[in-house]
């Protein structure tokens, strides 16, 4: 079967070397916080444009961290969309905070930073901006507004490592900003793993404490803390695929323009990517009033397609009717309708993507 995403096919580009690197860390002996974390931790930081990097266990563990150490708590509210995975929100419960809703744009699923304004009271403590499916949320008026109501803002990067905003990477333009590392993710390692990433030295040090019991000094805890570490071998088979992430990057985004190229008479509406941004594209959405008998075809024709999200997570049942929505999120209940998620990662062939357009088209 033709998958959605392949992070095997990743581990395959780059076997030989992360072989060997996986191979050094187990013969060294040294399994949590050595040099390959505090390695990458530094590497990574310098790759997204900031000062400091604090490996965490997973994407989920980065935000909940960012949140945390950017003073967010009990008792505080945190604006933020419903078309998002369920961690973003998740995250920001295990912080202490209360979730508040606002909709997205329909020309490119992220942030309608216009509503943001009308969702602040009193409580509001932060933003989080969730770069969804590796574009950028609109950052400029979204800092203007953060730094006039003396909010902080958080960027999800779960979605969009190496993905620009006005010439600079995401990630480096809030207070703190999350990454995720899980398997599928442009950067992904061979199990969980996260990022906090921040140019602020004192946010970085609360982060550093709370993925480890509050420690400053081993066996000591200034602070209540938890357990969320970056392990080394997670750490050495991502130093060893950063420096191809942009070149994976721009793989996809070839596919995304064979996709618009072959795709844009076939009765479904493609991504938009924004002037000054640059998207990366984890994942290749399109929308389809036929999304089912759409995704039936591709079964069909033995290629597997997803859909991120069915379901908004205000509508979820684990949060329905308790998340305060600033507005009617219609943009993101229709989105949820109607949305696909085509075949993309950078290893896909020329082949395996004609088969993706052969079936759409087979759809008509």
């Amino acid at each position: 079967m033709l998958l959605c995403a392949n992070p095997r096919a990743q581990y395959l580009s780059h076997k030989g070397a992360i072989d060997a690197a996986v191979l050094s860390v187990f013969e060294k002996g040294i399994y949590i916080k050595g040099e390959e974390v505090t390695r990458f931790e530094a590497e990574f930081a310098a790759y997204t444009g900031v000062k400091f990097g604090v490996g965490v266990g997973n994407g989920t563990d980065a935000l909940r961290i960012a949140l945390g150490a950017c003073g967010v708590g009990a008792g505080d509210e945190v604006i933020t969309v419903s078309h998002t995975a369920v961690a973003t929100v998740s995250a920001i419960e295990q912080a202490g905070a209360t979730p508040v809703f606002v909709d997205i744009r329909a020309e490119d699923f992220v942030m309608d930073v216009a509503q943001v304004e009308g969702a602040v009271t009193s409580r509001t403590r932060a933003v989080v901006a969730v770069h969804l499916y590796g574009q950028a949320v609109d950052l400029e008026p979204l800092l203007a507004l953060c730094k006039r109501r003396g909010i902080r803002l958080v960027e999800d990067c779960a979605q969009a490592h190496g993905a620009l905003y006005g010439g600079r990477r995401v990630g480096s333009y809030g207070d703190a900003a999350a990454f995720s590392f899980y398997p599928t993710k442009n950067l992904g390692a061979i199990g969980d793993g996260g990022i906090v990433v921040t140019n602020d030295e004192a946010i970085a040090h609360r982060a550093r404490l709370a993925r480890e019991y509050g420690w400053a000094t081993r066996y000591v805890s200034d602070v209540a803390g938890g357990n969320s570490r970056l392990d080394e071998v997670q750490a050495a088979i991502l130093r060893v695929k950063l420096p191809h992430l942009d070149r994976d990057n721009e793989k996809r985004r070839r596919i995304a323009e064979y996709y618009r190229e072959k795709l844009g008479d076939e009765g479904v509406l493609l991504p938009q990517e924004r002037g000054g941004v640059r998207h990366v594209y984890h994942l290749y959405v399109v929308r389809s009033p036929k999304r089912d008998a759409l995704a039936e075809q591709f079964k069909k024709h033995d290629i597997q397609a997803a859909i991120h999200y069915p379901m908004p997570v205000h509508a979820q049942p684990a949060y329905a009717g308790r998340i305060r929505t600033a507005a009617p999120l219609a943009v993101t209940e229709a989105v949820a309708k109607d949305i696909l998620s085509l075949p993309m990662y950078p290893e896909l062939t020329d082949a395996e993507a004609e088969h993706v357009v052969a079936a759409i088209r087979a759809a008509r």
